[in-house]
């Protein structure tokens, strides 16, 4: 039967972890704040937002929200995020996406202080992704290893299948698996039979943003898949880029909604108290 790998109590985890080091902050002064930037026009971008500041009124973290209309200047919020990056009390800064076409999303991220990065979206840190230097690394990949983990699945020697080479999680997901040791082939939308590489595969990453990218007949009951993706149905239904009904076909696969988006999340706040360590303590 196949295993569902269910992100809650790896979660919950994270947030125990997190409260602790916040009181620890507040008892020494300081109050963890993030800040984030919402430009309306995307349901979906408003509902996270949103939903991650319910999670942080209950960690103890403060929580800002700089929303801006959908006509908004790319110069008004740029001068935003200088003023976030100047002002010490904020800790962490989010950009929502996606932005309307008139913004970049990649001259924003590249303004935001590395420090304060608690996406990992600054070349600084994009770098240290590759490099496994000191910095704040995407959520989303962190969140692949670490469910797979938090199951007691290893990664070094293992032969890993990555289906997806984006800048958002394929990509820093593939330098994460090289510093885990393990043997890592990637596959695209250029790739001719995905399936023959996961026939070989021990371990299988998909991050496309497409919904059956996987199908039953292209997995093996020894595979174990961590679904990455986040994709909405014409219904309104939230699906993984691996077919549901993969779940019957291989040994453990990560479920859409319930896997990696609630880890990653969890994560995001993690970055944001490893943000404050840079800032003012373990950093200096």
């Amino acid at each position: 039967m196949t295993k569902l790998l269910k992100a809650k109590e790896a979660a919950d985890q994270v947030y125990e972890g997190i409260r602790t080091k916040v009181e620890e902050w507040k008892r020494n002064g300081v109050q963890p704040h993030m800040a984030t930037i919402l430009v309306e026009g995307d349901p979906a971008s408003a509902y996270y937002a949103g939903a991650k500041q319910k999670i942080a009124e209950k960690l103890g973290v403060a929580f800002t929200l700089h929303a801006f209309t959908a006509e908004v200047a790319e110069e008004e919020i740029l001068q935003l995020v200088h003023r976030l990056n100047n002002d010490s009390s904020v800790h962490g800064i989010m950009l929502e996406l996606p932005l309307p076409r008139h913004l970049s999303a990649s001259t924003i991220e590249k303004a935001i202080s590395p420090l304060k990065d608690v996406d990992g979206v600054t070349p600084d840190n994009k770098l240290a992704t590759v490099t496994g230097d000191t910095g704040l690394y995407p959520a989303t990949p962190q969140s692949c290893i670490r469910l797979l983990k938090h199951y007691g699945y290893t990664l070094e020697g293992k032969n890993i299948t990555l289906v997806g080479r984006g800048q958002t999680v394929g990509l820093p997901l593939f330098h994460m698996l090289q510093r885990e040791n393990a043997t890592v082939t990637v596959c695209h939308s250029r790739t001719p039979d995905i399936a023959s590489h996961l026939s070989h595969a021990e371990i299988a990453f998909v991050a496309v943003g497409r919904p059956n990218v996987v199908t039953p007949d292209m997995v093996h009951p020894n595979l174990v898949i961590i679904d990455a993706g986040i994709n909405e149905t014409p219904e309104g239904k939230m699906v993984g880029d691996v077919a549901i009904d993969v779940q019957s076909s291989a040994a453990a696969v990560s479920p859409v909604p319930g896997g990696v988006g609630t880890l990653t999340t969890a994560i995001l706040f993690e970055n944001l108290i490893k943000a404050i360590d840079l800032q003012l303590g373990e950093g200096k």
